[in-house]
């Protein structure tokens, strides 16, 4: 059970280590990070207080999409090469044997996750960065 389960984590923290380090090296070159050291401020204060919460808008935005595709692709892969029963290989001998209720209620299972997942994430900006809010204005 450890070999799969390190298999999605693998794949999935890769992903996301990727984006974020492309998202952090993009906003330290920025103006504002320039301006920024330039007035003195020590460098924990322009990560944390300024790159971290402009670099991370990108990251949280693109978690429920990639974590979506983990789920559904990774989870199937894993499940098919192991052995393994679960969602991901049901839905996909549900799709072999052309078994269409069974195939619209795992994706519906999974688009469920997904909408469940932007919602936490659209909360998420609001902690992240408080200059985002969704109120009418």
């Amino acid at each position: 059970m450890a070999l799969p389960t390190l298999a999605l984590v693998i794949g999935g923290f890769a992903t996301l280590t990727f984006l974020t380090k492309n998202s952090f090296l993009d906003e330290i070159s920025k103006q504002y990070v320039v301006t920024a050291r330039a007035k003195g401020l020590t460098e924990n204060r322009i990560l944390y207080g300024h790159v971290f919460r402009n670099a991370m808008i990108l990251v949280i935005a693109s978690f429920p999409s990639a974590f979506i595709g983990l789920f559904f692709t990774g989870s199937m892969l894993i499940e098919v090469i192991f052995s393994l029963d679960g969602m991901g290989l049901l839905g996909f001998q549900a799709t072999l044997q052309r078994d269409f209720p069974l195939m619209f209620s795992t994706l519906y299972i999974f688009t469920l996750m997904g909408l469940i997942l932007s919602i936490i994430s659209d909360i998420t900006y609001t902690i992240v960065d408080p200059r985002i809010d969704f109120e009418k204005r």
